[in-house]
């Protein structure tokens, strides 16, 4: 082989220095010309330029899928594959001829550089390596070398996010280039994507979306390196390794510095540098590259062009003959060499490659590109069909064409989906450009390419909408132009900047949408506080005037107007009148501001004032002195609640009058608690709950607000759960009593069910539940007002400081029964009112009077008994049954008898019955020697128990766990003995007008009369 390099001009050098520019205008000025670029991208680039330059009947475009050939056309523009082999134009070209080194294309471009001329020039363009290897292979060529217009400066590792705008990032694999353009998207507006699977028309779009600066960044593989003219200014890598075909590697030198030569054009210098998943260059490859100083290019990649079609083993032979000359190398077997080779083991192609005109026939074929990139054996059987086809029939089956066309033409679907479409299309329109490989070639070509269009168009769109935000893009677009953002508001508080949504308006508060961030977020806000200056105002105003149906407070203490958040609540110094804190920007001040504050303080005194009245009034009562006017404080310190054994002293030193103007107040003197009725309803539990959480940081404490519910469904009692915070039972208008919390007004029901069983005087008709007047047991109208089991009650009544005795059922029932009265005498009724006068008397320190009895279930008067009948016994356990499968009775459980702890069950350790029930009394009493069970129950219910705490002042218990009389014997210091002994006189005290004992003994007066 004998080459020479007469008439041909090398023009070598770095990126960026105006080589292509140059080629074009050589050509331009001869009547003919070809030239041949890299890549499709770049020949439709070109091509344009030169339609802009003759006008576009003279221009045509030739690839290995698309074709516009105007008749008579001057000039051709072409991929480097789709050149012809010879040519009679006056020019040649061929850019990046240094491509000719690469393992996968490399042989091509070899073939080309060595033996396409144009008649009058010949123009080489490519890097600067190439002038050894081309002055060896090419004696007698011309080399200019051109330096770069501008610098190139390596800048360092930022992250991402931090690049700056007009910067390339690229990656080498289609997942990581997605994966990248979605993280610009969100942080920094969008990015637009270039990939070699795209199709060209979808690349020129997103090239066209960056380059027109909709979008600041560009996201692409190293096609951008071979030659695109790019408005970038910073070229990032994000890998530094790709696979070449065969194998994973880093790139070297040259490579690098063929992509980050993209960055600055023209005059204007640019910088380059790695991203932080990527380890920095080192100061070696950075001096190389930003010097241009790479090893030459020692050896081209070749193939011969001299095929032998005589057979498939010939054909296979001549492709493995070696490089004639030095300074080539035998290429590594490409795709179409590849697919040959599977093709050759198949029986029915070696039937049909017969002759030599068949063989070149398959050699042919087997030049179909790769676009699916699917394995090497499936395109080979694809080769095979439109083989056979072409051999048997001519040309290629159009039923199966169109089939295959068919499956392609649909737009739906995601970028993968819409990316294997233009890939399955793209084969068929190379098929389709194939000389004689159709019987209606033409129509094919129009087909495919309308359909790939729409796909292109389709990806396009896809790409577009997930990695660039429309509205950031636009936004940055005007900014750079220095434009006034233009900004409104809507009805619903949406905030439009150019007419894109930016943010949302909450109240007087302005939140960014997502998407929002980065360097022109500033300024977007700035744009949007235009708009919100004037807003602000005129919602202050309307605040100003709305009525209180506008506005709201939530469970969490946040005041909404018209479902906005204005305002949160915050603990004060007193627990009815928290603290206002507004929620809004900084732009609402002055007036404005005053008056928002104003209207929300008004609202919230005037909710609390209202759904808490009772208590508002109490606190504002004017007709409470002394010791009523402390307690009264006391309850509204405690939002409505108070245990009475914490006030028992002062309770029971209030006269009757003080009474009489608490109760006008509401105010209800229980057996256990000082409570207001009024107060245990849903919507006032929940605002105590809210005030009490403010003062004492409970808005995240466990249980809070979970009670409520409770509350407002009517259940009686509840399961407590011992992660709730203690005190949101309190404030839910529950007593906690172990595992168990009972609503504090049915407790004080409990108390007027127990009080007449602990008054009944043996002789008289038993109320149900009656022993002897000193113990009672559990009844079904206990458990019923309560919602609780048997064992439940146990625990209730052990809460409330009663202590069980624990006695067979056979010796309760034969108690009874001998405690049936002789005749069925009924009272008199002299004696009836003596006996409820002698109740409310006794109750004075235990229960308001008249309240309780008021309250009392008729169930709690029992008629006399038939004198032959024998006594129910009363037990809170179920009757016993009988032995399973036995049949015979089991023994039955015993009787629990309550009666009011004392001090003295303290010495009683080891007296109990020997029934289960009365074991674990021993073990309990055991674990708190010393402690009645009733002040344990205390303990855990109120939180801050101390061993003498429900003793009064002088040592002796107090009254709110004393509801019978033989406990008040114990506060007087002499023990009853007998249940008929008689009691101390007491201090008479003045009858309370308003009572209604008073006014039964005056309808009992007049009845007289």
């Amino acid at each position: 082989m004998i080459l020479s390099g007469r008439g041909v001009t090398a023009v070598l050098g770095p990126t960026n220095t105006g080589k292509t520019h140059y080629a074009i205008e050589r050509m331009v000025a001869h009547e003919t010309g070809v030239i041949g670029l890299p890549l499709r991208l770049l020949a439709r680039e070109v091509y344009t330029r030169l339609v802009e330059k003759v006008g576009q009947h003279n221009v045509a475009l030739v690839t290995g899928e698309e074709k516009i050939t105007p008749h008579m056309a001057r000039f051709s523009v072409c991929t480097v594959e789709a050149m012809p082999r010879e040519t009679r134009a006056a020019f040649v070209a061929i850019d990046e001829v240094q491509l000719a080194g690469d393992l996968e294309r490399g042989h091509i471009f070899t073939d080309r550089v060595l033996h396409l001329r144009g008649r009058d020039e010949t123009l080489l363009l490519g890097a600067a390596t190439m002038k050894p290897i081309l002055e060896q292979l090419l004696p007698g060529i011309h080399v200019i070398e051109r330096p770069r217009l501008s610098q190139l400066f390596y800048s360092g590792s930022k992250k991402i996010t931090r690049l700056p705008q007009r910067t390339a990032i690229v990656a080498f694999s289609a997942d990581e280039v997605y994966a990248i353009a979605e993280l610009i998207r969100r942080q920094r507006g969008g990015a637009a994507v270039v990939l070699g699977a795209l199709s060209p028309r979808t690349r020129n779009a997103q090239v066209a979306l960056y380059q027109e600066g909709d979008v600041e960044y560009l996201v692409a593989t190293d096609a951008i390196g071979m030659g695109l003219n790019l408005d970038v200014d910073h070229v990032a890598f994000a890998q530094d390794r790709k696979f070449d075909g065969y194998q994973f590697r880093n790139l070297n030198p040259a490579e690098l510095a063929q992509i980050a030569g993209r960055a600055g054009r023209h005059l204007r210098d640019g910088t380059f540098g790695v991203t932080g998943r990527v380890d920095p260059f080192d100061d070696e490859l950075v001096k190389r590259i930003e010097t241009h100083h790479f090893d030459p290019v020692k050896v081209l990649q070749w193939r011969t062009t001299r095929f032998d079609y005589a057979s498939l083993q010939s054909l296979r032979q001549s492709l493995d003959a070696p490089p004639p000359i030095g300074g080539l190398t035998r290429a590594l077997p490409a795709v179409d060499q590849q697919a040959l080779d599977h093709l050759s083991r198949y029986p029915d192609v070696r039937d049909l490659a017969t002759t030599p005109e068949r063989v070149q026939k398959l050699w042919e074929a087997c030049a179909l590109p790769d676009y699916r990139r699917i394995t090497p054996a499936q395109h080979a059987d694809l080769i095979s069909t439109l083989y056979a086809d072409l051999v048997k029939r001519g040309t290629v089956n159009e039923d199966f064409l169109a089939d295959q066309v068919r499956r392609a033409d649909r737009t739906d679907g995601e970028i993968d989906t819409l990316s294997a479409r233009i890939a399955q299309i793209r084969t068929w329109t190379y098929v389709s450009n194939r000389p004689g490989w159709l019987a209606d070639p033409t129509h094919w070509q129009e087909k495919t390419r309308e359909i790939e269009d729409r796909l292109s168009d389709a990806l396009h769109e896809r790409l577009t909408k997930r990695f660039v935000d429309r509205r950031t893009s636009v936004l940055m677009k005007r900014l750079r132009e220095n434009a006034m953002l233009e900004a409104e508001i809507s009805v619903n508080g949406d905030v439009f900047v150019e007419g894109h949504h930016v943010g949302q308006l909450a109240g007087f508060r302005f939140t960014l949408a997502a998407g929002t961030e980065g360097p022109d977020a500033k300024a977007v806000q700035a744009a949007a506080q235009k708009a919100l200056a004037l807003e602000f105002e005129a919602r202050a105003a309307r605040l100003h005037a709305a009525g209180n149906a506008d506005l709201a407070l939530s469970s969490d203490g946040t005041v909404r107007w018209l479902g906005d958040p204005v305002a949160r609540l915050s603990a004060s110094d007193h627990i009815m009148r928290p603290r206002v804190i507004l929620l809004s920007d900084e732009q609402l001040t002055g007036n404005a501001r005053d008056h928002v504050a104003a209207r929300i303080e008004r609202f919230v005194n005037h909710h609390i004032a209202t759904v808490l009245k009772p208590l508002d009034d109490l606190s504002r009562a004017e007709d409470l002195q002394g010791l009523a006017k402390g307690l009264a404080f006391q309850l509204v310190e405690n939002l409505g609640v108070l245990f009475r054994r914490d006030v028992a002293d002062d309770v029971k030193a209030l006269d009757q009058d003080a009474r009489a103007s608490m109760r006008k107040h509401g105010i209800r003197f229980g057996a256990y608690h000082i409570f207001m009725p009024a107060l245990l309803k849903p919507a006032p539990a929940e605002l105590i709950t809210l005030l009490w959480a403010l003062k004492n940081d409970g808005l995240d404490k466990p249980g809070y607000g979970d009670l409520i519910p409770v509350l407002a469904a009517g259940r009686t009692s509840v399961v407590t759960d011992p992660a709730f915070e203690r005190a949101f039972y309190k404030l839910a208008g529950f007593r906690f009593l172990g595992k168990r919390a009972v609503r504090i007004d049915i407790l004080e029901r409990l108390a007027d069910l127990i009080r007449p069983l602990l008054q009944w005087k043996p002789g008289t008709p038993r109320p149900e539940g009656a022993y002897d007047g000193r113990r009672f047991m559990a009844t079904t109208a206990m458990l019923s007002i309560l919602g609780a089991t048997p064992d439940d009650m146990e625990e209730i009544l052990k809460g409330l400081g009663y202590r069980a005795d624990s006695v067979k059922a056979e010796e309760a029932a034969a108690f009874l029964a001998a405690q049936a009265p002789a005749a069925a005498a009924a009272e008199t009724p002299a004696e009836a009112e003596a006996s409820a006068e002698t109740s409310d008397e006794h109750d004075a320190d235990a229960s308001d009077e008249g309240e309780a009895t008021a309250e009392a279930p008729a169930a709690a008067v029992e008629a006399p008994a038939a004198a032959t009948e024998a006594p129910v016994v009363e037990t809170a356990e179920a009757p016993a049954a009988e032995a399973a499968g036995e049949g015979e009775p089991a023994e039955a459980k015993p009787v629990l008898l309550w009666r009011p702890g004392s001090r003295h069950d303290n010495q009683r350790q080891g007296q109990r019955h020997g029934d289960r029930q009365g074991q674990g009394e021993r073990r309990g009493g055991e674990r708190h020697r010393g402690q009645p069970a009733g002040e344990r129950g205390e303990r855990r219910e109120g939180g801050r128990g101390r061993p003498d705490q429900n003793k009064g002042r002088d040592g002796k218990p107090q009254g709110g766990n004393r509801p019978d009389r033989g406990e008040r014997n114990e506060r007087g210091g002499k023990p009853q003995q007998a249940k008929f002994e008689a009691r101390p006189p007491r201090k008479e005290k003045p009858i309370d007008p308003d009572s209604p004992f008073a006014k039964l003994a005056a309808l009992k007066e007049q009845m007289k009369k």
